[in-house]
């Protein structure tokens, strides 16, 4: 029995304490699992406080003990900053090194490698965008992405995909999201790789904003029949509100499935790679309702697209 295995023995004995002691104990002895482990506990503040400078030690340990998932995700929070200063170029040289022994490594290398991209992972040039809509302000960015990044999306995500859901008020329980029928999957911070974490910061510098102001990103596929029903992105309530929502499409192997402004008409469908940037509230920052829109349902094939709401400020300190 692992260390990791007696630690959820614990857990169900409600000796929350011991089990974290456990993976500690087994940790500093060398246990690259147990680190992962409690680096998890630790990142979610499950079982044990939250503690993100914790979380990213158990990874960086795991990482040095040659454990490529460990090494994976302290990258992830080596470039983007999570309890400590950003250092892109940091988490380029340890992704270089891992790629020599490590097929998924060595896809990201080939990709961020192809990207235009400053010191910091920005883009050198900002995306040139040209306007469809005033009201609500809606543009749209050819070829935002490549054909290999879109692809390297869909293939991550689709190991990940599970269908849309919502927390029901009254059971506490998961149930079918009610608006949105898609399937999903969602990159924060452990998984915001090279790749992805590239492209978002492509989409802060296209949207003008700061990139900890956007949310993770998410990757949803819709099948025939599929579709995101009439709603707004804006949130009812002020506090921190998502003033943007930029997609990009990652293929065109379909048919129907055009994002929808209802109040207006618009209707778009992007090609593989195109960008579309919108704004979910008016001058004063109140939900406009002219941006609510739809994702038409799907008519034929599998329709993947990636998805980043963007708020007005950073959602929480890294």
């Amino acid at each position: 029995m692992t260390e990791v295995e007696i630690a959820y023995r614990l857990l169900n004995t409600g000796d929350a304490r011991q089990a974290a002691a456990r993976l500690e104990a087994a940790g500093a002895t060398g246990d690259a699992e147990s680190l992962i482990e409690l680096g998890v506990w630790h990142l979610d503040g499950r079982h044990v406080p939250r503690d993100l400078r914790r979380s990213r030690e158990c990874f960086r340990q795991a990482g040095e003990l040659g454990s490529a998932t460990g090494e994976h995700i302290y990258i992830c929070f080596l470039a983007n900053g999570v309890a400590a200063e950003a250092d892109w170029q940091g988490a380029n040289r340890r992704l270089r090194k891992l790629a020599t022994t490590d097929a998924k490594a060595a896809r990201q290398i080939e990709l961020v490698e192809a990207m235009a991209l400053d010191t910091c992972g920005f883009p050198l040039v900002r995306p040139a965008g040209r306007q469809l809509s005033a009201t609500p302000s809606v543009w749209t960015f050819d070829g935002f992405a490549s054909r290999a990044e879109c692809q390297y999306l869909i293939e991550t995500a689709k190991p990940l995909l599970a269908q849309s859901s919502v927390v029901d008020p009254h059971t506490g329980q998961l149930r079918p999201h009610p608006v949105r029928t898609s399937d999903g999957a969602m990159f924060p911070w452990a998984s915001e790789d090279l790749v992805i974490s590239a492209l978002n910061r492509r989409i802060a510098a296209a949207s003008g904003t700061d990139e900890p102001s956007g949310e993770p990103l998410q990757i949803l596929r819709y099948l025939p029949g599929q579709e995101y029903k009439p709603h707004l992105d804006a949130l009812p309530s002020q506090g921190n509100q998502r003033i943007l929502t930029m997609l990009v499409y990652l293929n065109e192997e379909y048919s129907g499935g055009e994002t929808f402004f209802t109040r207006t008409g618009l209707k778009f469908a992007g090609a593989t790679g195109d960008g579309l940037l919108f704004a979910n509230t008016g001058p004063v920052g109140h939900p406009d309702q002219n941006a609510e829109h739809a994702g038409l349902p799907v008519v034929r094939g599998e329709k993947f697209i990636a998805s980043r709401w963007i708020r007005e400020q950073p959602l929480m300190a890294r």
